[in-house]
């Protein structure tokens, strides 16, 4: 007789826009033990799949799920995209990224329904929250950050190197006064986190520098590339819980000027700026979040992808003539 098939240990990485639930993820992934397959189920709120393409570079076996749907009422294309997941890599651990502007009550929903109740052990939910974020009254009366705050089983404050010590002890007080008592409540930075709380172990991280970037060359499985519908320039937006986004998906022979790129993510006018790209000196892996840009080097790519969050509605056209002119191409080409 066959063993009978174990429940794929789960997790929730919640977390507001731009709080560094990607480098979270990446964090963890660095420490899954040695022959242990992991799998990830991103979605973002853009529909060009940045955190996917920097997902992969750790290993990791991706789905994407573009454009905020896998929070919509019904859930179907979370079912479809766990399904085909769970299939495809068997993975010893599931992680799952939802958007920052969505609400994870749903999700909790369907993982914890009938269907999954044999394919899935739910362990706990991990919400990372940026105390300086708790400054901004429009941070705290958001529906989606107080729902990703009482859905989380373990609090983090993350980005503390980049807090004062009062914004730490107000995040402590905030914290405190939240149900439940007696959650746990913890510091980082980074996006570092113990890999033992996935299954419940509360034990603090040592807060470390940030890593290395290296590589690693487990096994990839995604789904096909996105179509480029034999068009080496794709432009794809979408709306939704006051918030817009403008995607591209380019032909990697297309090379971006470095400068020109950082240049459009410095727009004060951007709450996130998300790029994986084939530039003149290489391919790069930028992120731009409250004014502070990281750049690292990428692997290649089958596309360079750009995404682009904001507030207000932004002209499309404009910002696609920002980026052809980055990439040395005039509007008619």
């Amino acid at each position: 007789m066959s063993d009978p098939v174990r429940p794929v240990p789960t997790n929730l990485i919640l977390g507001f826009l731009g709080v560094g639930k990607t480098t979270a993820i990446l964090d963890l992934l660095r420490q899954k033990p040695e022959g242990e397959v992991w799998a990830v189920l991103v979605n973002e709120f853009g529909e060009v799949g940045i955190d996917g393409a920097i997902l992969e570079t750790e290993g990791a076996v991706v789905r994407e799920i573009p454009g905020g749907c896998m929070c919509c009422v019904a859930g179907l294309p979370m079912q479809i995209g766990l399904n085909q997941l769970i299939a495809r890599a068997k993975p010893d651990r599931l992680l799952i990224e939802p958007t920052g502007l969505g609400h994870p009550s749903q999700i909790l929903d369907t993982l914890t329904g009938e269907y999954y109740q044999d394919v899935l052990k739910l362990g706990p939910v991990i919400t990372l929250v940026d105390p300086r974020k708790l400054e901004d009254p429009r941070v705290l009366d958001n529906v989606q950050f107080r729902d990703q705050v009482a859905a989380a089983d373990i609090l983090v404050a993350n980005k503390t190197d980049l807090c004062t010590d009062n914004q730490v002890h107000a995040f402590d007080q905030w914290a405190a006064r939240l149900a439940p008592e007696g959650r746990p409540v913890y510091h980082t930075n980074h996006g570092h986190l113990s890999v033992g709380w996935l299954d419940g172990t509360a034990a603090l991280p040592e807060v470390s520098e940030p890593h290395a970037h290296h590589h690693h060359h487990g096994k990839i499985v995604d789904t096909p590339p996105p179509s480029v519908d034999e068009s080496p320039w794709q432009l794809v937006t979408n709306r939704g819980q006051g918030h817009y986004s403008i995607g591209w998906r380019i032909h990697p022979e297309l090379m971006l000027e470095e400068n020109a790129i950082l240049a459009m993510a410095m727009d004060d006018r951007l709450l996130r700026f998300k790029a994986v790209v084939h530039t003149r000196d290489g391919w790069r892996v930028v992120n731009v979040v409250d004014g502070a840009v990281t750049i690292l080097p990428g692997e290649p790519r089958e596309l360079s992808r750009v995404e682009l969050i904001s507030a207000e509605a932004l002209d499309a056209s404009e910002m696609d003539q920002l980026l052809r002119a980055a990439a040395g191409l005039t509007d008619q080409d």
